[in-house]
């Protein structure tokens, strides 16, 4: 197995030291740093979403996998930054206000930085008017907005007349949540809803026009 084979392996498994290493190993092999995380990484957590999709792992699994990548990523990122690479993407992402419910936010950020998004997270309880700001600041492709409560549903679809109304273009908006879905979607006016972090991450490939 190649070095890149087996930090893959490394990180679907959830071992963070042995990822670590053998990101530091494939760097002394004098593999580029964007080589390690397109050919290995990227995968790897691409992977560990299809196989939370079809019910294989569950939320510890996906949270031990995503701890060993941020391993790898630590030694990475200042030889990306260094070298000029950043993700062609911008992401936003959020629980609306009134909920301070994380969990499904945090493994939808989880699995975009997976997928080489560079991931802005507002936390929780994240009025209208902050995600317009955040909007007009980072200059995002896609905003995501979570809710786990039906009481504040009402919530998403005001943010999302708030993004529309501030006349921000080129940013698509995702839906996700227990309570959330596709019909509701469709009557606010959302660009896409996703049911888990796994489907997040095919959606917002296609909705930013990065899928194959």
């Amino acid at each position: 197995m190649t070095t890149l084979e087996l930090l893959s392996q490394s990180v679907g498994a959830g071992k963070a030291k042995d990822a670590k290493a053998l990101a530091q190993r494939a760097l002394d092999e004098g593999l580029p740093p964007g080589d390690i995380v397109d050919r290995s990484l990227v995968p790897a957590m691409a992977a560990v979403g299809e196989r939370f999709k079809n019910n294989e792992i569950f939320v510890p699994e996906m949270l031990v996998a995503a701890r060993a990548m941020k391993e790898a990523m630590a030694l990475l990122e200042p030889r990306l930054i260094a070298a000029g690479i950043t993700p062609k993407y911008t992401a936003l992402i959020g629980t609306v206000q009134g909920d301070l419910h994380d969990i499904g936010k945090n493994l939808v950020a989880i699995m975009w930085k997976g997928a080489n998004f560079k991931v802005v997270d507002l936390g929780t309880n994240v009025p209208p008017a902050k995600f317009v700001a955040a909007i007009q600041e980072h200059r995002p492709q896609l905003v995501g907005l979570s809710a786990l409560l039906t009481t504040t549903m009402p919530a998403i679809a005001e943010t999302v007349k708030a993004i529309r109304a501030s006349g921000a273009t080129g940013v698509k908006v995702m839906v996700g949540g227990a309570p959330v879905t596709q019909q509701y979607a469709d009557e606010i006016g959302a660009d896409g809803y996703a049911a888990d972090a796994g489907s997040a991450v095919d959606r917002a490939l296609v909705l930013v026009g990065a899928a194959a």
